[in-house]
């Protein structure tokens, strides 16, 4: 095995305390939605492409309106994070370094530009980290993205490390097998390797 790769949101931290007030903050005055953010809500979303949660919060919306808030929210959510980073799980930093001395250790989120390297940056990963992708800059799906950058860096054997079932999805389509984080934010019935705690990630590989 040449790489790890890395999902972020229920894997390598949880932002959705902070990400609820960020939210909350936007969408406080618009008396046309009815969803609103909270810990709970966010974790049932988180994972999924950023249309998809657009389409599944604010349904009232068009397409367009969705985009622009769903923007918006982006924004704010990556501003408040600059200010108060997302709660890192158990050794979270200690263990992505461990990785990177045995394996290119890679991330590739649904998220928005901007959103990985704001992560990196709060905790000194970047020089564990040998590439990343998402959506926000390729257009592409979760899988395709996996694919990209394993055929970029001539990786030829990995896996991939999640919480949803969206991440199995992704790491099916990308042919390689798929670690699923129990202590994570969804629940995933079909997986190759399971850890109830991010440090076990070592005892694995």
């Amino acid at each position: 095995m040449d790489c790890i790769i890395l999902d972020i949101d229920g894997t390598l931290w949880d932002t959705t305390p902070i990400v609820t007030h960020a939210w909350s903050d936007v969408l406080k005055d618009r008396t046309d939605i009815a969803w609103r953010p909270s810990p709970d809500n966010l974790k049932k979303l988180f994972g999924r492409p950023l249309t998809e949660i657009a389409a599944l919060a604010f349904p009232e919306l068009s397409t367009a309106e969705q985009t622009k808030l769903i923007d918006q929210l982006c924004e704010a959510e990556q501003a408040t994070l600059r200010k108060t980073p997302g709660i890192p799980f158990e050794n979270m930093v200690e263990t992505v370094a461990k990785l990177s001395e045995r394996y290119k250790v890679c991330i590739v989120s649904n998220c928005e530009a901007g959103y990985i390297e704001l992560m990196m940056s709060s905790f000194g990963l970047e020089k564990y980290i040998t590439d990343f992708e998402c959506p926000g800059y390729t257009g592409l799906s979760k899988g395709e993205n996996i694919k990209l950058v394993m055929e970029r860096n001539n990786f030829h054997s990995g896996v991939y490390v999640g919480d949803t079932i969206g991440d199995a999805k992704a790491a099916a389509f990308a042919g390689i097998p798929f670690v699923y984080c129990e202590y994570g934010f969804g629940e995933v019935e079909i997986y190759d390797y399971s850890i109830k705690r991010f440090p076990e990630i070592l005892d694995l590989f």
